[in-house]
């Protein structure tokens, strides 16, 4: 399945520009300019399309914020692997 992030703010660990994000399947697979989706051909549609216009868009970025087996309040978050 093809999914197209498309008019988002793609930020990288260089750059930060408005751009269509491409995945297949858990993979991205390319960014483009937005303006190249209009002349891309039929075998480059997507399955699904999501506006991310006005969003941020990490592609392939990690939450490296978690709480594995934390204490708190009583309770022990049950995050874990």
């Amino acid at each position: 399945m093809r999914t197209l992030i498309k008019n988002g703010t793609v930020v990288t660990a260089s750059d930060t520009f408005v751009a269509d994000v491409w995945v297949e399947g858990d993979r991205v697979v390319a960014l483009t300019h937005a303006a190249a989706r209009e002349r891309l051909g039929a075998s480059d549609r997507a399955d699904r399309e999501i506006d991310a216009a006005g969003k941020f868009v990490l592609p392939g970025g990690i939450d490296p914020h978690t709480h594995l087996d934390m204490p708190f309040g009583g309770t022990t978050s049950i995050d874990d692997f």
